[in-house]
């Protein structure tokens, strides 16, 4: 596959466009019991639709979906078949000046992209801020109806996520009125070419706006995070996000993510280059998930108090977004494992973690003594350094197991 960039920083100034990264909210259990990864079967492998973008652009040239090669009409036609419209349900916790903590529920909208599908399921990539903190999820599509959805997995680094509808959800009108998007290379653009944007502008529907690419490589930090992106003219609105920049060959060559772009500048939006993420989008695809929590009693412990590192929090405090160990249990796994208080956590079995009751969500679907990749930053020399440790889960101890061990 394609070699990820890297880069370094530059200051964006929206964290509040489309559905913010930094809701990362109590009660996200609908979101994190299905999200934790495995292996799956070979018939039920999912795949990307890569174009090779010469021979295919050749070969198509005749055809309805290329009439798009001078026509945005026709490029937004073809394409909306593969566009979803996202609504994302979440709880929100807010502390109170008294020091009480108040829920209240709150709906954001954000786009997604029909990438592939298995024998079960239809699958979509989106940012993974358009869906972080969910609670339920549901997905619009090109003919109107809609569906529950879940998520299969996410890289809040690089802000992606990839959710899933199950195919027996969909009606055969629906399933013969979508398709699958073809991807084809970012890494083929050149600055001024022309790039269509289609995605849920503020909520109101799938929209499409035209632009040029107006610069390729931009480093680009949030939370902490570099990401290098293409920058473009066409406009990329809050609800945009985790919605399709194309080609004029119909292509998929980014993800548009209105988080990224500037309120100050007009005519600034960034989009994530599809070369960069292919591999983590496939991986996300390709997970299995685990829908039942362990039992009482045999469920997994790691022993560890935290506080949540916001979007807001890291920003101003130079942190990675994540869970802030405040305390470590003497003799639990997180100690056994290495972890110290003042690490972050980042990922649980792969999948980010933005809120220590995600972690908790997540933990609760594995049993004591199972094994699990966790994701860390620790300081070093005034700097963190991300980690991994694998970690086996231990046991809760209840009054009555500690009072027992003391006899």
């Amino acid at each position: 596959m394609r070699n990820m960039k890297k880069g370094t920083k530059f200051v964006a100034t929206a964290l509040a466009f489309g559905v913010l990264a930094s809701t990362a909210f109590q009660g996200s259990n609908y979101l994190y019991h299905k999200a934790n990864g495995g292996t799956v079967t070979a018939t039920d492998k999912a795949e990307l639709n890569i174009a090779n973008a010469v021979s295919s652009n050749a070969s198509n040239s005749g055809s309805s979906d290329t009439e798009s090669a001078g026509s945005v009409s026709a490029i937004a036609q073809a394409a909306m078949p593969s566009l979803v419209a996202i609504t994302n349900k979440s709880v929100r916790e807010m502390q109170s000046m008294f020091g009480q903590s108040q829920a209240y529920e709150s709906e954001s909208s954000g786009s997604g992209i029909i990438i592939g599908k298995t024998d079960t399921e239809l699958l979509m990539v989106t940012n993974n801020h358009v869906v972080s903190g969910a609670q339920d999820l549901s997905m619009g599509f090109v003919d109107e109806s809609v569906a529950e959805a879940t998520v299969k997995g996410t890289d809040a680094d690089h802000d992606i996520a990839v959710i899933a509808v199950k195919l027996s959800d969909l009606s055969e009108d629906t399933l013969s009125a979508i398709k699958v998007i073809e991807i084809g290379s970012s890494s083929d653009l050149e600055v001024g070419e022309q790039v269509v944007a289609i995605g849920n502008a503020l909520g109101y529907g799938q929209s499409v706006t035209t632009g040029i690419v107006s610069a390729l490589n931009r480093e680009v930090t949030i939370d902490n995070t570099t990401n290098t992106l293409i920058q473009t003219d066409a406009a990329i609105n809050p609800g945009n996000s985790g919605g399709a920049l194309l080609n004029m060959s119909g292509q998929l060559v980014g993800i548009n993510s209105a988080k990224y772009s500037d309120t100050t500048v007009e005519g600034m939006g960034y989009a994530i280059p599809v070369d960069d993420v292919v591999d983590i989008i496939e991986n996300l695809m390709n997970r299995q998930v685990r829908t039942e929590k362990a039992a009482e009693g045999q469920q997994g412990y790691l022993g560890v108090s935290g506080q949540d590192v916001t979007s807001e929090v890291a920003q101003a405090y130079d942190m990675p977004k994540g869970v802030y160990i405040t305390t470590v249990e003497s003799g639990s796994a997180a100690e056994q494992a290495g972890l110290q208080k003042g690490d972050i956590i980042t990922k649980f079995d792969g999948t980010s973690v933005s809120a220590l009751s995600e972690l908790r969500e997540q933990i609760s679907y594995y049993k004591a003594g199972e094994q699990v990749e966790i994701t860390y930053n620790t300081q070093e020399n005034g700097a963190y350094v991300e980690k991994t440790a694998t970690v086996t889960l231990g046991e809760k101890q209840t009054t009555e197991t500690k009072t027992e061990m003391r006899r």
